[in-house]
């Protein structure tokens, strides 16, 4: 049960619009892959030095930029579009700001997609 008394299921389903944000957030096929390298931080990004804990704060952006290979502002609106559709945390760190995933809403929408779908 959450703080609305709902359970974990209940309370994505009754917003159906939070779990399609979240479909389209996955649906591209690199956002999907910074979701796979944010699953293992330490072990994905291992060539990057951190500026900061990555299992607390997560990743910095410049480095999640860095691994893909892409400009930042593509990045940014990667990060946004997932921390928009409720997957990962931002956090930052300086002038830097890290992401980790949300792994209870990721729980969430696992129980939902289970007992919807």
């Amino acid at each position: 049960m959450n703080e609305r008394g709902l359970s974990v299921g209940d309370e994505v389903e009754s917003r159906p619009e939070e779990m399609l944000e979240a479909f389209k957030a996955l649906a591209n096929p690199v956002r999907l892959q910074i979701m796979r390298w944010l699953r293992d931080p330490d072990g994905e990004f291992a060539d990057y030095e951190p500026i900061a804990d990555r299992q607390v704060v997560g990743v910095c952006v410049s480095h999640i930029q860095a691994k893909s290979g892409l400009a930042q502002s593509t990045v940014s609106s990667y990060m946004t579009a997932l921390e928009r559709a409720g997957l990962v945390r931002s956090t930052r760190v300086g002038k830097w700001t890290h992401y980790r995933r949300d792994e209870d809403r990721l729980r969430q929408l696992s129980t939902a997609i289970a007992e919807n779908l």
